[in-house]
C-alpha cells in the first residue's frame, strides 16, 4: 500500500501521496473531481490518491491536473484598467461560483438525508444554497450582459443606475451569507463528521471567502470610477 502523508495541503503538495479523503476535505471542489472519476473519498478515503487511481485503472496525471486546476490564485488588480479587472472577476469569481454551488447543493442534500437523525444536521442548508444560487446566477447574468459591457465601453454617465442595483443586490448577498454561516454552524463540522460533511463545510467556507472578495472588488475598486463624486458639504 502507498504511504499516506497526513499533512495540510498547500499549492506544492504532492496530491498523489495524500489520503483521498483529506484532499476532499481540504481542497474545495475536489469532491466533484472524485465523483466524476468514481473515486470513493468517504468510506474509502484513507488510501492515497495514487493507489485509489491504480485500483480504478485511472490515469493519475489526469486526476492530478484536475485537482491542481482547483487551486485558486488571487491576483492584485488594483492598478489594472477596468476591462482587465472585469476579465479577472469573470474568471476568478463568476466561473468559480458556477462550479461551487451545484456541488455544495449536492453535498448538502446528501448530508441532510444521511444524517437527518443527528442533532447537528444543517436542516434547510440545501434549500438555502439553492436560493443563493438562483439569486447569484441572476445577478451575474445582469453584470455580464449589461453592466460589464457598459463599463468596458467607457460607462461614464450611464452606469450609475445599474451599479446602484448591483450594490443593492450585493447587500442581499451579504445577508444570505450570514444565514449560510448560521446554518452551517460557522463551517465547524461536529465531532466524527464524515468526509462529505467536512468537505461541505470546507466548500462553504471557500464560497464565503470568495463571495466576500468578489463583492469587495466590485464595490471598492471597479464601481467607484464610474459613479458621480459625492456632493461636497458646505461648511
Amino acid at each position: 500500500m502507498n504511504a499516506v502523508v497526513d499533512t495540510p495541503l498547500t499549492d506544492t503538495t504532492d496530491f498523489a501521496q495524500q489520503a483521498i479523503g483529506q484532499i476532499a476535505v481540504e481542497l474545495p471542489g475536489a469532491t466533484a473531481v472524485f465523483r466524476r472519476h468514481k473515486l470513493d473519498f468517504c468510506c474509502g478515503g484513507q488510501i492515497a490518491l495514487q493507489e485509489a487511481c491504480e485500483r480504478k485503472q485511472l490515469p493519475l496525471a489526469t486526476v492530478l491536473a484536475e485537482l491542481n486546476a482547483l487551486q485558486r490564485v488571487d491576483v492584485d488588480v488594483a492598478q489594472r484598467p477596468a476591462a482587465e479587472v472585469i476579465d479577472h472577476i469573470l474568471q476568478r469569481y463568476h466561473a468559480v461560483h458556477r462550479e461551487q454551488l451545484p456541488e455544495l447543493i449536492r453535498m448538502a442534500r446528501r448530508v441532510e438525508a444521511v444524517h437527518r437523525e443527528s442533532p447537528d444536521v444543517p436542516t434547510g442548508l440545501a434549500d438555502h444554497l439553492e436560493a443563493m444560487e438562483a439569486e447569484l446566477l441572476d445577478h451575474m447574468d445582469k453584470e455580464e450582459n449589461l453592466l460589464f459591457p457598459l463599463l468596458k465601453a467607457g460607462g461614464q454617465g450611464m452606469a450609475h443606475h445599474p451599479i446602484a442595483v448591483m450594490r443593492h443586490e450585493h447587500t442581499s448577498h451579504g445577508a444570505q451569507l450570514e444565514r449560510l454561516l448560521a446554518l452551517s454552524h460557522d463551517t465547524k463540522p461536529p465531532a466524527g463528521a464524515c468526509n462529505t460533511w467536512r468537505a461541505l463545510y470546507a466548500g462553504i467556507a471557500q464560497l464565503s471567502d470568495d463571495l466576500i472578495s468578489h463583492i469587495h472588488l466590485e464595490n471598492n475598486l471597479l464601481f467607484p470610477p464610474f459613479e458621480p463624486a459625492p456632493a461636497s458639504r458646505c461648511c
